[in-house]
């Protein structure tokens, strides 16, 4: 008689690193977004303003996109499709990403309503910080660097 319970989802470790990281990422946007607008508001005005804000915006989501990408990816863990479903969804946003990138850079360019140089040190804060998010929630993970392994005929993986 076989039994017909689904299997138990399997959760990577890495996915509480990456909610942290998102989690943490997103209060770090927020601190950058008001200094910057602060700043900005002080030395350009209203377009400082604008592309403080904008600027850190762009910052939070194109750095977001790769964290939630993996999230959403670890979804098809023990699927017989997971490298290809995984590899295919990562590199697919880090495309968007880059192209979007690209063309708001070429739209934010020239206009007038944006301060080029606070949009610039808003996204060169907003990457930078999110690096260092990254390696303090790493770094405090204490995520054993082989946890996602296991041994055949070793069920153990599906109790975590």
């Amino acid at each position: 008689m076989s039994d017909n319970t689904p299997a138990p989802r399997v959760v990577p470790t890495s996915t509480p690193v990456l909610k942290s990281a998102l989690k943490y990422g997103a209060l770090l946007a927020l601190a950058i977004a008001i200094v910057g607008a602060v700043l900005g508001g002080i030395f350009a005005g209203l377009p400082g303003v604008v592309g403080a804000l904008v600027g850190t915006g762009m910052a939070l989501v194109f750095l977001g996109v790769t964290a939630a990408s993996i999230l959403f990816a670890n979804r098809f863990m023990g699927s017989e499709l997971f490298v290809g479903a995984f590899f295919g969804i990562v590199l697919g946003s880090w495309l968007v990403k880059f192209a979007v990138f690209i063309v708001l850079s070429l739209l934010l360019k020239n206009q007038p309503w944006v301060d080029p140089l606070v949009l610039f040190l808003s996204i060169v804060a907003g990457i930078v910080g999110s690096l260092a998010v990254d390696v303090v929630v790493v770094a405090r993970s204490r995520m054993p660097y082989a946890s996602d392994v296991s041994r055949p005929g070793d069920d153990s993986r599906a109790s975590h």
